[in-house]
């Protein structure tokens, strides 16, 4: 397995698949465990890690059960137990971060040692290995953030020191700039910012910088520049040969033919540029590919200005004809051939012309926007690369040459922020959109203009900064909320560019037009096909779906069309509005829509039987990737009037959206299928209509008449889940012993997960009847059969009716005990309004137990727990809970306040359970017998 922590936290297993890890809590252990990998780990020091200095009474126990699913999830060999706490048993190199360390210490040496080319080596491998902010999914992990990025940054440092000593003054000036900025009391960072300055001619702006420094200093912390700067100030005042030689004024400049000027400011990339100039060092062929619009000209053209070598830039755009790559080389070099053609002497070919001419020479070649020609753009770099052995060769296309030797870096679009990031504006996309914004409507600021909206823009245009920038030039005549409420009609919406770009820069529809147009038949209808998936599809869905084989969708990557991402190919929006338009033009839209319906249906069946036993996680895991695609077929089944199609979805989808708490989505759905269907069953189909009737009723706060459902008390559906769901909204039969005696007798018969269900309904009856010891017996068995089945739902069922029995008879420690348990279960179920439930239950016994502090703090955070899931009755809950803890301390306004912030009918708190109502029941889970 590979380790990587250097960006989101991730495990890959032996074939570079993600393995599944679980939740924060889960991936901040297995931080807390790699960050010391092969090396044990004392419980307290993982205690502090997950929890800080104050963790919660039970957090050993907690511990444990973070353990457990990380020994789920990777294998009980690989994290060992001792006495003295855990380790990780993996070699401290299958880690990035410990790689990074190594690396980062040995450019560091190489360094001190006076070997500025291989520290720059090591450095840039060591860097090369972050994929983003790190730990940016474990939280919790704070210290172990705050020392690798504090890593990051020295080795940043180590590597730009290195390469200044090389002569890199030019090249660093724009990185350089980018870090001050991000770090300004950085004072080594800004010593290099000076040298570079210094090494690239420009002492004034090396003296401006030191200015800048010594005031921020002053400013900020009350201190004078620190002996390193001081001594560069000074040394750039003496012009100290120490800084490194400036440039002579008289030297000869470099080579710059076919390169324009940019017109435009360079945002985004400077990462991406420092790894091109690294890949341009290291190989003699760099192949920038990615999709139209992603700005790969661009950058091949700011990496081309950065070479320290003769440039030549050369647009293969307008050829036509592979035969024409070589000649427009010859042009863009203006090489003369000083002989005439004539019938003795026919004219000199001219890749043999470029060999004999290129021979010798140190050159860097671009040549741009290979795709259309990409047989004859391979053919004339192999042959160049071959006879030239000082030449070097950068090409932007839509897909590789496929040559020998070829490196090749995928450009991607702009980074965008996250829902709910705080600083939007520090992400690549907004950033341009603000810039180009700015210039063709002066005065404008996002924040002006509605961060929202650009944000929105940035998002649906998928990052492409071309796309952005035909979208901020709309600014000229649409305020910027229009233009956001717009790009449903994006094509048409964007239809005006530069009048001076290349005819296939102008508009959107030209830059997607332009790939689609390079596509075979069978690409073009993978293409298309592929537009019915929501969220992206795996290679067996592509295939089985789209009817066309895997080779035909590895072209799709390769060309740049399709994405490939944790093993699910996507397209970027933007691409799936053009190919769904041909889709629609094929008249192949019902056709493939419904075969897209029928292997989500499918899919359905197949995972429901599997989240009732020990594979759960694993199936849940499947059907949140599937979530997109499972709701579209269930939004074409109702919008087309596939009724029976419909309801067998729902059927299926039932307990998952339940274990997830995905309830107000579904129901919904599901009285959209109902009012299309009508008031009758499907014939065969009458589970599953019952079905469809209470997952509609999920969200209803008076469920009324549910109709003529299937339900006599004593009957055990097909549908497993039906025997949940049913009770819950009708509740038990009025006598309750018959049908308790009905169910013990038929319990041997019946499968081991209705089994655990009967116990469960057997003990609810019995609670309900005040027998508290028999129905802690029932409770008991039930959780022993979903233990053994390795079912974690039904073992919060039984868990939290037991907790409820403790509590009723004031056994508020056992109860919390318990309830700890159920809410470790679904937290690795990712059951939102479960764990928000169980949260507040444990809040209430604290409560009785009189820990008036404590219980403050856990009803204050189900609050947010309930807010974000939408439990409107658990936030009731948990605002009456904060009134009572108002009341108890004697603050009589606030407890008012508290009582009634939630905002819900006391008649919904009541049906949940509470201290104030003496936790009359387990409410919603009322009984659920056969």
């Amino acid at each position: 397995m590979r380790f990587d922590i250097l960006g989101p936290a991730r495990v890959l297993d032996g074939a570079g698949r993600p393995v599944a890890l679980g939740g924060p809590r889960v991936r901040a252990l297995l931080v807390l465990l790699t960050a010391e990998a092969g090396r044990i780990v004392t419980q307290e020091q993982l205690i502090d890690g997950l929890y800080g200095a104050e963790p919660p009474e039970g957090a050993a126990n907690a511990l444990q059960s973070q353990v457990s699913r990380l020994r789920r999830a990777l294998g009980k060999d690989l994290v060992e137990f001792h006495p003295a706490g855990y380790r990780l048993a993996i070699d401290p190199q299958d880690v990035d971060a410990h790689r990074f360390e190594r690396l980062a210490a040995e450019g560091r040496q190489a360094l001190r040692a006076g070997d500025p080319a291989r520290a720059a080596g090591r450095l840039r491998q060591a860097l090369a290995l972050w994929r983003g902010a790190p730990l940016a999914d474990a939280p919790l992990a704070r210290a172990a953030v705050t020392r690798l990025a504090e890593l990051r940054l020295a080795a940043t440092e180590d590597r730009t020191q290195a390469e200044l000593e090389l002569g890199a003054h030019r090249e660093l000036v724009a990185e350089l700039r980018e870090l001050v900025a991000a770090h300004p009391l950085r004072e080594r960072l800004r010593v290099h910012l000076m040298r570079a300055l210094y090494g690239s001619g420009r002492q004034a702006e090396a003296l401006a910088a030191f200015e800048e420094g010594r005031r921020l200093l002053d400013e900020e912390l009350g201190v004078e520049p620190g002996a390193e700067l001081a001594a560069a100030h000074l040394a750039v005042l003496r012009a100290d040969p120490s800084l490194g030689p400036a440039p002579a004024t008289g030297a000869a400049p470099m080579s710059r033919q076919g390169l324009r000027a940019p017109l435009t400011s360079f945002v985004g990339r400077a990462e991406d540029l420092r790894r091109v100039q690294g890949l341009l060092e290291e190989a003699r062929l760099l192949t920038l590919i990615g999709p139209g619009g992603a700005g790969k000209s661009r950058l091949a053209a700011e990496a081309a200005t950065l070479a320290p070598l003769d440039v030549c830039f050369v647009e293969l755009a307008p050829l036509t004809d592979g035969a024409d790559v070589a000649q427009a080389v010859v042009d863009a070099l203006d090489l003369r051939d000083s002989m005439q053609p004539s019938p003795d002497r026919p004219a000199t070919d001219p890749a043999a012309r470029l060999v004999t001419a290129l021979g010798e020479r140190r050159l860097l070649l671009v040549l741009d926007n290979c795709e259309h020609l990409i047989g004859a753009a391979a053919a004339l770099a192999d042959r160049l690369l071959a006879a030239c052995p000082h030449l070097r060769l950068l090409a932007t296309s839509r897909e590789a040459l496929g040559i020998t030797g070829e490196a090749i870096f995928p450009v991607q679009p702009l980074r965008l922020p996250p829902p709910g990031a705080p600083a939007a504006l520090d992400y690549p996309a907004v950033r341009l959109f603000a810039d180009r914004a700015a210039a063709v409507l002066p005065g404008f600021t996002v924040e002006e203009g509605g961060l929202d909206h650009v944000v929105h823009i940035c998002r649906a245009l998928d990052g492409l900064p071309l796309a952005i920038e035909l979208a901020a030039a709309r600014l000229r005549t649409l305020p910027v909320r229009e233009v956001a409420a717009r790009l449903d009609d994006r094509f048409r919406l964007l239809a005006r560019g530069s009048r001076t770009a290349l005819p296939r820069h102008q508009t959107l529809r030209a830059v997607v037009a332009w790939s689609w147009d390079l596509l075979d038949e069978s690409e073009q209808a993978m293409a298309r096909r592929l537009t019915v998936f929501a969220g992206g599809a795996t290679l067996e869905a592509a295939e089985r779906v789209c009817g066309l084989p895997e080779e035909v969708l590895s072209s799709l990557v390769e060309k740049s069309l399709v994405e490939v991402v944790g093993g699910r190919y996507r397209m970027l929006e933007t691409i799936r509005a053009y190919c769904a338009e041909r889709l629609s033009e094929a008249g192949e839209v019902e056709t493939f829509r419904r075969a897209h319906a029928a292997y989500y249906g499918e899919l359905a069946a197949t995972a429901d039987p599997h989240l009732r036993q020990a594979e759960q996680l694993e199936w849940l895991a499947l059907l949140d990737e599937e979530r997109d695609n499972l709701n579209a077929a269930l939004r074409w089944a109702v919008d087309e009037g596939a009724t029976a199609d419909g309801l067998r979805l729902v059927g299926s989808l039932s307990c998952y959206w339940w274990v997830r708490g995905r309830r107000a989505e579904s129901a919904a759905m599901a009285a959209e299928l109902l009012a299309a269907l009508g008031s009758a069953p499907v014939d065969g189909l009458e589970e599953e209509y019952a079905m469809c009737v209470l997952v509609a009723a999920w969200t209803a706060q008076q469920p009324g008449d549910l109709g003529p459902l299937p339900y006599d008390g004593a009957q055990a559906f097909r549908r497993e889940f039906l025997n949940v769901m049913l009770p819950m909204f009708h509740g038990p039969p009025d006598d309750y012993d018959m049908i308790a005696t009905m169910t013990a007798e038929a319990l041997d018969g019946l499968a081991p997960w209705i089994r655990g269900l009967s116990h469960a309904g057997l003990a609810f009856m019995q609670q309900n009847l005040g027998r508290h010891e028999q129905a802690w017996v029932h409770f008991g068995q039930s959780l022993d059969y979903f233990r053994e089945l390795g079912e974690r739902w039904g073992s919060t069922l039984a868990l939290s009716g037991m907790s409820d029995l403790a509590h009723q008879q004031g056994d508020y420690a056992t109860s919390v005990e318990l309830l700890g348990q159920a809410l470790s279960l679904a937290e690795e179920l990712g059951a939102a309004e479960d764990i928000a439930d169980y949260s507040c239950r444990m809040a209430d016994s604290v409560l009785r137990m009189g820990e008036l502090a404590e219980a403050e703090r856990q009803y204050l955070r189900v609050v947010e727990l309930a807010a974000r899931s939408g439990a409107r009755e658990t936030l009731a809950r948990a605002h009456l809970g904060l009134g009572e803890v108002a009341r108890l301390r004697g603050d009589a306004g606030q407890g008012a306040h508290g009582a009634g912030a939630g905002r819900v009918p006391l008649r919904l708190v009541q049906r949940r359970g509470h201290p104030a109502a003496d936790h009359a029941g387990p409410g919603r889970r009322r009984a659920p017998v056969r």
